[in-house]
């Protein structure tokens, strides 16, 4: 029996999330608004801001921050994490069983892109400075990745484009994301990083099928 499109998204195991799913459920409403509003301060820059000073722009006290994390950085991977999970559950739900397989790929990087939309020179450089948030940005990266890859796969064996390297053109298209937004490349774009990864996938997969 043949895999739908979406099975294949199912079958790609999804990192390991910073904040389990259920410590995630047994947070209260005011600890989910103060985990949104610090994604919104750490766009700015993090590493120069201290827990007292979140604790008096989110007007809550040390104590509430300490309840969900032990420090700045591990609620900084919380923040981003769960924002990421948030992207790739739309990301997954953009892709349709009656699509072809390369629709498939063009609507789910899209959405996917969507989370490097409004990345701020200061949080990329802030992000790429803690080793922890490297690794947990490239553990997204390479779930993207082998997404990407079992999309491709689906199109090759269906006949929708030649035989290619699907593991290179995966890393290659899915990649480009998290490569627009490193803080070197950032300020080089006249676009987005949304919009630049967009352009570029689009192609690819035009020269795939060409």
């Amino acid at each position: 029996m043949t895999m739908s499109l979406r099975d294949r998204l199912r079958e790609v195991p999804a990192p390991e999330p910073v904040l389990r799913r259920g410590r995630e459920a047994e947070l209260t409403a005011r600890q989910r608004e103060i985990l949104d509003e610090l994604g919104r301060i750490f766009d700015k820059g993090f590493v120069d801001v201290t827990m007292a000073e979140l604790a008096a722009q989110l007007n809550c006290s040390l104590r509430t921050l300490y309840g969900l994390a032990i420090g700045r950085n591990e609620l900084v991977l919380m923040v981003v994490d769960r924002n990421l999970r948030k992207v790739g559950r739309v990301a997954n739900r953009a892709v349709d069983d009656g699509m072809t397989a390369l629709d498939a790929v063009k609507a789910y990087l899209s959405a996917a892109t969507v989370a490097v939309h409004d990345i701020t020179p200061e949080f990329a450089d802030d992000m790429a400075s803690i080793p922890e948030g490297s690794v947990m940005n490239a553990a997204h990266s390479e779930y993207l990745i082998a997404v990407t890859q079992a999309l491709l796969d689906v199109a090759v064996e269906q006949g929708e484009i030649a035989a290619v390297d699907t593991a290179a053109v995966a890393r290659t298209i899915a990649g480009l994301g998290r490569e627009f937004a490193r803080p070197a490349v950032l300020p080089l774009l006249s676009s987005s990083p949304k919009d630049a990864a967009d352009a570029m996938v689009d192609v690819v997969l035009r020269g795939l099928t060409s």
